[in-house]
């Protein structure tokens, strides 16, 4: 079996990505015309994790002109696929390619009723920063957290 590698995702993966979404959330699903829109944005990057030809998971950031500030705006993994290290692949490509595009943050929100990814975030030193009442569709509440991204090798820190 091959080892698992990171990949921009291309338009070929968006049936993959939307049974990705449909079984890791119950509510506030990304759209096919979401994905094909986001797939094609400037403000946007996915990432998805394959063996393969197998898409296992992908991650989905955010981000804004201006801002240092980059989100994940969502992060899924077949479920067959746990606990193989794939998630923090994902998320470790993820702050990867925040520090690229210029960022020194990166933001997310996660369901309180969602301890697995919780504690994901923590493990890989996110610091909480609130609880956000009603943030989901269901009416669930939201942990918001936030990681301040160490500088890329050889670059020159801001002052």
């Amino acid at each position: 079996m091959r080892s698992p590698t990171v990949r921009a995702a291309s338009s070929s993966d968006i049936d993959r990505l939307l049974e990705l979404e449909s079984a890791a959330f119950g509510s506030d699903r990304l759209s096919r015309r979401s994905f094909t829109r986001l797939l094609r944005a400037a403000s946007a990057a996915c990432r998805v994790i394959a063996e393969g030809r197998a898409v296992l998971g992908y991650a989905l950031l955010l981000f804004r002109a201006g801002s240092r500030v980059a989100r994940l705006y969502s992060l899924a993994l077949d479920a067959g696929h746990r606990g193989r290290g794939l998630a923090t692949a994902l998320l470790a490509d993820a702050e990867r390619l925040a520090r690229r595009r210029g960022c020194d943050r990166l933001r997310l929100e996660v369901r309180v009723d969602n301890p697995a990814a919780v504690r994901l975030y923590e493990r890989s030193g996110y610091a909480f920063r609130g609880l956000v009442e009603g943030y989901y569709a269901d009416g669930a509440a939201a942990r918001r957290y936030e990681k301040r991204l160490a500088a890329p090798s050889g670059a020159i820190p801001s002052t």
